[in-house]
């Protein structure tokens, strides 16, 4: 919708100058460009035509002429152009008798001009007396290349006659070119005469030939004996073309003129009903009074149009009628809805569930926007079978204590409170004396005191429970249907409003004891944290102590041995050396064991921080690998790497991740019997994901054992337990796999050996923004 702004920029803009720029104009304007183009198109294609055929007429005459002249049997005798004056100036009479012919020449075959006539003669003077006249001829070169050249086609040359009246040739071709319509222009037709064979001149003939030329001249042998040159202008042609050219431009304009005219009563029969109503459709925008069309006298496209709109505006007038007619009741709904919102807003927001202002507030607002006089909420107590005014509004002071200190008996007889209470029913009272009897006589008494002569009352439910009822009176005025319906719509917020404000009571009681309980429980809490964390110390300290204490003994426990088994001491029994090696094998276990307990106290605090760095896993791999070989030789155990590609980089502490592999390769070894194998290779099983297997073929694990295989001190049952330690080290495993925000997994089937599974993230995925 626009608003008065816009539409005054709107209306400015219809009457800026760009409406010189109409319709009208735009259609005469297109309609005027392509008649000019098509008429000058077609009298340019009309006369280009004209010209063209003049050129060839002029073709034709020239060529015509040429051969008429080389080939005649007067002109030639024996091969021999006849050099008799006074039959040449005949010939050259007769041809420069046609109107088109300018010039005329004869040349014989050794170049020499027998004969020449022109009409054309150039004036010249040096500026202080006039010179005789000149005739003009082309350039005798011409002449001389001909008469080299057997030709048995005439050759045509083209001449512009220059300022100075100057022949300036343009262009030599056999083909005949189009004259130029604004300068004149002479084409030159030249063609040599041959010798015929077989021919013989005659005795008398040959005697003046051979006086001419010499019994001994190149020109006796030579095929060409002569050459004609005849001049054809173009003078009468172009005047021609000139008249043609004046009359179809004036045809042409005429027509165009006509055509504009035309486009402009056409254009104006439509343009102006499309203004009317152009200028009835801003009055209607305007919002002035609906504007009528006259009634239109053709029945085309804008004649249907105008019905249409005066149809449309008729429409609107009917309309806007109606409009106005239900703008005072829309008016009027609409403010009983906002005050239903603003009631329900203050009910939300009033910042505070005390009931006696809760209720003041609202009822406040409800007189203040719906025109009530008096306003009552009636709660309900049904464990006292009673009900007592809550809070009244528009009363007096003594009618408002009354009310408060008015007890209602509340009981299925049919009364007026029977009817809100017990079967919410929503109650419309046009006279109060026709309910009178219905009515507690005290509450009776008070709405006679205060004047109460129409009232309308609704039920107050909350979750489906009737807590009371609102009712309310216009004063003189009767209540109508609408205020029966707008006190339904805000029972229920006021309804719920008063259930909250009850619950909140309780609420605060309930919220008290809690805080002292939670109290107290904190306290308690915070206690056996603190003997939690001494716990812990204690735990971490002993472990250290412990840890240390064992180490110094067994360290000398395993130098002892060592130092027996490679015979410092002397020879050994068979037994003492089997004893030896089990000793050197249980503090090896020993040392397992503690430093296993170290690091699992150690990451059970959270003291433990990565030093992370670019680390490649298969060579990680091969490492661990190579520092386990002696121990999987003395289990004849093999330890292999499978091949593998070029695998990216991870980010991560190498002592972490080499202490990774070593618990699952050191595992694989110790679980796998004599004879077996142990498989470490690497692959990404994601893009961004890098995937290490370790493989053995030991003795693997119980389907239900699987689950708790990662769980500290988990005690799982073993086929080897001489192998096992305290069952500490997957559980470390998993927890620094987890540090480096990766993945463990295990497939394992009794008898046939474990999998081991555990992905990292590549360098490329840390280096992606989360």
């Amino acid at each position: 919708m626009k608003t008065p702004d816009t539409r005054e920029q709107h209306d400015r803009g219809l009457q800026s100058p760009a409406r010189l720029f109409s319709l009208r104009m735009k259609f005469v304007v297109f309609f005027s460009l392509i008649l000019i183009a098509t008429c000058s198109s077609l009298s340019w294609y009309f006369i280009e035509n004209r010209r063209t055929a003049m050129a060839e007429n002029l073709q034709e005459l020239g060529v015509v002429l040429l051969n008429n002249t080389v080939h005649n049997d007067h002109f030639r005798i024996g091969g021999v152009v006849l050099e008799d004056r006074e039959t040449l100036d005949q010939f050259m009479q007769s041809l420069l008798a046609i109107d088109h012919v300018s010039y005329v020449i004869i040349t014989a075959a050794d170049g020499r001009i027998l004969d020449r006539q022109t009409k054309r003669w150039r004036h010249t003077s040096d500026g202080s007396h006039e010179k005789p006249n000149q005739p003009i001829y082309p350039d005798d070169r011409l002449s001389a290349s001909l008469l080299q050249t057997p030709l048995t086609t005439p050759l045509i040359t083209t001449f512009h006659l220059s300022p100075t009246q100057r022949l300036i040739p343009e262009n030599t071709s056999g083909w005949f070119p189009l004259f130029s319509v604004w300068q004149e222009t002479l084409f030159d037709f030249a063609m040599p005469v041959l010798r015929e064979s077989g021919t013989t001149m005659p005795s008398r003939h040959a005697v003046e030939f051979d006086e001419l030329i010499g019994p001994t001249s190149p020109a006796s042998t030579s095929p060409i004996v002569g050459l004609v040159r005849i001049g054809i202008t173009d003078t009468q042609a172009r005047q021609a073309l000139l008249i043609i050219i004046r009359n179809v431009s004036i045809l042409t304009l005429l027509i165009i003129a006509a055509g504009i005219f035309g486009a402009h009563l056409l254009t104006s029969r439509i343009t102006t009903p499309l203004r009317s109503l152009a200028a009835a459709a801003r009055q209607l925008a305007a919002g002035n009074a609906t504007p009528m069309l006259p009634t239109p006298t053709t029945y085309d496209e804008v004649g249907q149009l105008i019905q249409l709109f005066n149809v449309m505006a008729q429409s609107l007038y009917d309309r806007n009628k109606a409009i106005n007619m239900n703008i005072e009741t829309i008016s009027r709904q609409i403010k009983q809805l906002t005050t239903v919102h603003q009631a329900s807003t203050a009910i939300a927001g009033a910042g505070t569930l005390d009931m006696n202002h809760l209720l003041d507030t609202l009822l406040h607002l409800l007189v203040e926007n719906l025109g009530f006089v008096r306003m009552a909420v009636v709660l309900h107590h049904p464990e006292e079978h009673r009900a007592s005014v809550a809070k009244t509004i528009g009363t007096s002071p003594d009618i408002a204590e009354a009310a408060r200190k008015l007890d209602i008996p509340v009981a299925d007889n049919g009364s007026f409170t029977a009817d809100l209470i017990l079967h919410d029913k929503p109650l419309l009272i046009d006279d109060l004396d026709t309910v009178a009897q219905r009515i507690h006589p005290p509450a009776l008494e008070l709405m006679r005191r205060s004047d109460v002569r129409s009232l309308t009352a609704v039920p107050l439910k909350s979750h489906a429970k009737n807590i009371g009822y609102l009712m309310a009176d216009r004063g003189p005025q009767p209540c109508n249907k609408d205020d029966l319906h707008i006190l339904s719509t805000i029972a229920g917020h006021v309804a719920a409003a008063i259930d909250n404000a009850k619950a909140y009571s309780k609420l605060t009681e309930l919220t008290q004891h809690l805080e002292e309980r939670i109290e107290q429980r904190t306290q308690e809490l915070s206690l056996a944290n603190t003997q939690l964390q001494e716990h812990d110390r204690r735990r971490s300290k002993f472990l250290s102590v412990v840890s240390h204490e064992l180490r110094t003994p067994m360290t000398a426990i395993r130098s002892f041995s060592e130092n027996m088994l490679d015979g410092i001491t002397g020879p050994l029994t068979e037994l003492q050396q089997t004893y030896l090696i089990r000793t050197r094998h249980n503090v090896s276990r020993l040392e397992r064991i503690i430093g296993q307990l170290l690091d699992w106290s150690r990451l059970d605090t959270k003291n433990v921080e990565p030093s992370l760095e670019h680390v490649s896993i298969p060579q990680l791999a091969m490492i661990v690998v190579e520092s386990l070989q002696t121990v999987a030789a003395e289990k004849e155990v093999s330890v292999t790497i499978a091949p593998m590609d070029t695998l990216p980089l991870v980010i991560g502490d190498r002592d972490k991740l080499e202490q990774i592999l070593w618990n699952l390769i050191g595992n694989a070894i110790k679980f796998t019997p004599p004879g077996g194998c142990v498989t470490v290779e690497c692959r990404l099983s994601h893009p961004h994901l890098l995937e290490t297997c370790v493989s053995d073929t030991g003795c693997g694990i119980a389907p239900a054992d699987v689950p708790n295989i990662f769980d500290e001190f988990s005690r799982i049952p073993s086929a080897m337990p001489a192998s096992q330690g305290a069952q500490l080290g997957l559980c470390i495993t998993k927890t620094l796999v987890t540090m480096h925000h990766g993945e463990i997994r295990v497939e394992s089937r009794p008898g046939f050996g474990s999998r081991f599974y555990f992905t990292l993230p590549t360098v490329e995925a840390s280096d992606q923004p989360a």
